[in-house]
């Protein structure tokens, strides 16, 4: 009898690692290390353990004290961790550190989300964006441990008299950025022709912190097959559809979500994309109101909206999934209608409005508040447009 072989390949394990300053209390820690798990599991791997540390700021050799790093050591060791991921960016001497001290692989956050961001990109224009982003991460980390680099430095003229390995691996790195930029550059003025196209209609986007619910809310208002998943950053492409409510048409933009520490990299190289929601119309902010700290996510996707100057514009604030919410603190509808009422969020000047887009809760005067939206900038663009009242 012939023997038979698993080809699966072996799920890689995890460790998380975090240090806590004196402005992170012990709830925020733990919810900081169970959103780099969702991080972990959405790359791809499975998070076995958590250490964690409060020191003022992290260790500039090794992000954690000595002490610490002893028992994330020895529990590598005992457990074969396959790698180690800490929940800030490192300096590449850190890295350096680490996997000497560790002897495994060493991941910090952003290189974490760029993976992540690299399997979903989709499309020309998401893929070169990612690409552009890990090259320019990668560059200031560049060791001589990255000679893989330099196998094409093989052709003539490729290295200079003198010229060091590590030397000819930035020039690469710097090439290739330079070239990906260029091409960047090209499919952003194809993107911008196309968003010009659209100047005549009402551009509506939805914008939120990761898996809120967007492709969600945007497979109900437009009645379209858009991918949704329970995994952080389901949508890395701008999906635009064309909806309509009574009587009014819109363009509606699912964008990719934000997340805590978005690194700057990403949001450089996703300009085209974020200049869906620069150049919208309204805004359709998301907020996941089950989550026990969405208000947190609330402020970090205010604070990125102003880097990309983009707090101005016109605001619905949708508190999805209060099914979960109701469930959760055993609420009764007219309980949790008071309750939400009350919320001191609604109270920036924003209207808001509570749906849950599974069960379809609160639906109707969800669209019409788009709706109220929608048509004031719809006869803003078409002034002599009769109303369908008027017919």
């Amino acid at each position: 009898m012939s023997k038979t072989y698993s080809t699966a390949t072996k799920q890689e394990t995890a460790l998380l690692v975090a240090v806590a300053d004196q402005h992170t209390n012990a709830e925020q820690l733990e919810e900081h290390l169970d959103e780099l798990a969702f991080l972990v599991s959405t790359s791809g791997a499975k998070t076995v353990s958590t250490f964690s540390q409060n020191l003022p700021k992290p260790d500039l050799r090794t992000y954690v004290g000595k002490g610490k790093l002893e028992d994330i050591r020895a529990y590598v060791k005992a457990k074969d961790i396959d790698m180690v991921v800490f929940d800030d960016d490192l300096t590449p001497s850190q890295v350096r550190n680490l996997e000497a001290e560790l002897e495994c692989k060493i991941l910090d956050r952003s290189l974490l989300i760029l993976n992540i961001f690299s399997i979903r990109a989709k499309t020309a224009q998401s893929r070169t964006q990612v690409e552009l982003a890990q090259y320019e991460y990668l560059l200031p980390r560049l060791t001589r441990m990255w000679s893989h680099l330099s196998k094409q430095k093989g052709g003539i003229g490729m290295r200079g008299p003198g010229e060091t390995e590590l030397e000819t691996d930035r020039r690469i790195v710097r090439d290739k950025i330079a070239l990906l930029k260029k091409k960047l550059e090209k499919i952003d003025k194809q993107s911008l022709t196309q968003r010009k196209n659209r100047d005549r209609m009402v551009r509506v986007a939805l914008v939120g912190y990761t898996n809120v619910g967007k492709s969600t809310i945007m497979q109900l208002l437009s009645k379209s097959d858009v991918f949704a998943e329970d995994k952080l950053f389901a949508t890395v492409d701008s999906t635009v559809r064309k909806v309509v409510i009574n009587h009014i048409p819109f363009l509606l933009t699912d964008t990719v979500g934000f997340i805590r520490k978005l690194p700057h990299g990403l949001i450089e190289s996703f300009k085209s994309t974020l200049d869906e929601i620069r150049e919208a119309d309204v805004l359709l902010h998301i907020v996941d109101v089950s989550h026990p700290h969405f208000e947190d996510h609330y402020k970090v996707v205010k604070s990125t909206l102003s880097e990309i100057d983009s707090t101005e514009k016109p605001t619905l604030v949708v508190f999805n999934k209060i099914d979960k919410y109701i469930k959760e603190h055993k609420l009764s509808k007219e309980e949790a209608t008071l309750h939400f009422n009350e919320m001191h969020l609604g109270k920036e000047n924003e209207q808001t409005v509570f749906i849950s887009a599974t069960d379809k809760m609160n639906v109707s005067e969800f669209r019409d508040k788009i709706f109220d939206f929608a048509e004031e900038r719809f006869y803003t663009i078409f002034p002599n447009y009769l109303k369908k009242d008027t017919y």
